[in-house]
């Protein structure tokens, strides 16, 4: 009231002086838009005066915090500051109430560091006092977003509360900014006398020593900020440092990280280096592709394999064909056993620079090494399989990644098996002239090793000698029975037909001389070339029989019964005794007497005549008997008097009629047959 009266007065003396008095006055009393129009009228007069103004644009300033407007609360009282410090101090400890001075110390804290991270960009929408572009408005647009503006306002929170390190270094980070780095240093070696453990003055007191040559003092200084283990601490600073700044400190961190890594391999000197490339991969900004490398394999050293793939992923983000990030993930991969993922790095470095992936690959143990090229033959090998199988190759591009790792095993380790695969990859992809010279240079012009005489033979068959073919494709077939049916892919039809008969023949020859077991290749050998022909079948079943592996030869039989469809009747009866036979050599009675049971049915004659050969009709009678007997105590009567039938047609067995006499017996009162 007592503003009102003077306002009200006829002479204007101290008229400014009044309204930011009678502002204060309304913003005490909760009348914000009544302050505000005060606060406005001094701001925009013509010929302000200094004192009110700085008055006006603190109380303006409280007003714009309690709106949400933080930003344009500090340009207030950083005009405020640059106007008359003092005053601004003496207004603030006079006018603003204790229980709002904490809140709007923080608020200038925090927008004058945004300030100086260059994130606040203020346009002409965000000002709100456009209306008149006086000198005052002028002066606060243009100026207010300096560092010196950031400087004064710093300074006024500095005088404010000397004790708060946040305002401190605001101050310290604005005479930086400005220039003063010898004043900024002095300010920050007299914050960290009162505490030495504080990271944020560490780091930027680091900064300062490196930009001033004190390479030694600054290294002390980063030492200090890895021990407290702190070194998030960088990320607002950062924002603050100059271009050239933060070069030097990421060039120095990462220098000192390799420095350290050169000399001891210890624990504590890795987990060093790793704090120092994450102080330089921060000043590059968070991505340097030489550091995260290195630091991933830091990790990798310490066992910390996800944390290295987490690097190792950064890089690839940015440039998926990075050699040294593809095969460097491959590697944390093969240790943690992960065998897919490992193969798909190894693989894509490989076809991005496998001069480059070799190397690395040599330099691990030789049991890693053992491992890696294990896998990737593995990985080969299936694919080549499969993609010559389908005969439906997906394009020049997977034989040449195909070609690619194949020639690359050649060259880590020179084992047989590495160079068959490059034969093969090489023949798949159509070189046959390219890989008969790689087999002869790596086997010799006559092969020992049995793979190659085998692959040498396939080689040969594109000039039609189909005779000398068999025989080392025959030794392949008794070792590796998929290798050759691998390898049969790359013989045409009209070849492997010949190849069938010709083995064979040979085979034949070497069962009736008794050596069973070498025509049991070439026996092998024509069943594959002939696509499990059943006449083939049956001959290598035969072969098994004389050398007593049954399981083998029933399966063959199997074969041969389930393509039945269009044998004639006596072919089927034969088939049938042969399957009996060789399940009553595994003890299998009951499945025996049933494909007897069937050869019975088809031909009698014939299979009478089989039986009576062998196994012999009083033995396969009294087999026919037991099984009978069996379904006869399971009350099983229709099936125990079929079987019994079929045994009477065998032999006439005394055992065989009594229990036939007792099925009458017990079936008197329904009809069996």
């Amino acid at each position: 009231d007592m503003c009102e009266q003077l306002l009200a007065a006829e002479q204007n003396t101290y008229h400014n002086t009044l309204l930011a008095l009678r502002g204060f006055c309304s913003l005490h009393a909760q009348d914000h838009h009544g302050a505000l129009q005060d606060f406005q009228r001094v701001i925009e007069h013509d010929s302000p005066h200094p004192n009110s103004c700085i008055k006006a644009l603190c109380g303006r300033g409280l007003i714009r915090i309690s709106g949400g407007s933080n930003y344009l609360t500090a340009l207030d009282y950083i005009t405020a500051c640059q106007l008359k410090l003092d005053e601004t101090i003496f207004t603030i400890k006079s006018y603003v109430p204790w229980n709002q001075r904490g809140l709007l110390l923080k608020v200038l804290q925090e927008e004058g560091q945004m300030m100086l991270q260059k994130k606040r960009y203020p346009g002409g929408s965000s000002v709100s006092f456009q209306k008149k572009q006086t000198g005052l408005c002028t002066f606060l647009t243009l100026k207010s977003r300096d560092a010196p503006g950031v400087f004064q306002l710093a300074s006024l929170l500095v005088e404010l509360d000397s004790s708060d390190e946040a305002s401190r270094l605001l101050c310290a980070d604005a005479l930086y900014q400005m220039g003063r780095g010898e004043e900024a240093h002095k300010m920050l070696s007299l914050a960290l006398s009162r505490n030495p453990q504080r990271a944020p003055v560490l780091a930027r007191l680091a900064l300062l020593q490196l930009r001033r040559g004190f390479v030694y003092d600054g290294n002390q200084l980063l030492k200090r900020l890895i021990r407290i283990g702190d070194s998030s601490c960088l990320l607002p600073i950062l924002d603050i440092f100059q271009d050239e700044d933060r070069k030097l400190l990421q060039s120095h961190c990462r220098w000192r990280a390799l420095a350290i890594l050169k000399g001891k391999q210890e624990a504590a000197a890795i987990k060093e280096a790793i704090a120092h490339l994450s102080f330089a991969i921060l000043a590059a900004g968070g991505y340097a592709e030489d550091c995260l490398l290195t630091r991933a394999r830091c990790y990798g050293r310490l066992g910390q394999m996800k944390t290295a793939i987490f690097d190792f992923n950064a890089v690839l983000k940015e440039e998926p064909r990075n050699v040294q990030a593809l095969s460097g993930r491959g590697f944390v991969h093969l240790a943690l056993r992960q065998q897919k993922e490992a193969v798909q790095d190894l693989i894509s470095a490989l076809k991005v620079e496998a001069g480059a992936v070799i190397p690395a690959i040599l330099s691990l143990k030789p049991e890693a090494q053992g491992l890696v090229t294990g896998w990737l033959l593995q990985h080969g090998r299936a694919t080549l399989t499969e993609l010559v199988a389908t005969k439906d190759l997906p394009g020049e591009e997977t034989l040449g990644d195909l070609l690619t790792m194949a020639k690359a095993l050649t060259k880590i380790c020179r084992a047989a098996q590495h160079h068959i695969f490059y034969t093969d990859v090489l023949m798949a992809n159509g070189e046959h002239q390219e890989a008969l010279k790689h087999l002869q240079e790596a086997f010799g012009h006559c092969p020992a090793e049995d793979f190659a005489r085998a692959r040498l033979a396939v080689l040969q068959l594109q000039s039609r000698k189909v005779a000398g073919a068999a025989a080392p494709l025959s030794v392949l077939a008794r070792r590796d029975e998929k290798d050759l049916a691998f390898l049969l892919n790359f013989v045409d039809t009209k070849q492997q037909q010949q190849l069938a008969q010709a083995a064979a023949q040979e085979g034949k020859v070497l069962m009736k001389g008794h050596d069973h077991e070498q025509a049991l290749g070439y026996h092998s050998l024509a069943v594959l070339a002939s696509r499990d022909s059943p006449r083939f079948l049956r001959h290598r079943a035969a072969c098994l029989m004389h050398l007593k592996q049954y399981e083998k030869a029933l399966k063959d039989m199997d074969k041969v019964i389930q393509g039945h469809g269009c044998n004639s009747p006596k072919t089927q009866a034969g088939d049938h005794c042969c399957q009996g036979f060789l399940l009553l050599a595994l003890a299998r009675e009951e499945a025996a007497v049933q494909h007897y049971m069937q050869a019975l049915q088809l031909d009698e004659p014939l299979a009478l005549g089989t039986i009576t050969n062998c196994p012999g009709r009083e033995s396969l009678t009294r087999t026919f008997h037991r099984i009978a007997q069996c379904n006869f105590e399971k009350q099983r009567y229709e099936e125990a008097w079929k079987i019994t039938e079929c045994g009477l047609k065998i032999d006439k067995s005394s055992e065989l009629q009594k229990l036939k006499a007792r099925l009458k017996r017990e079936a008197s009162s329904c009809s069996i047959h």
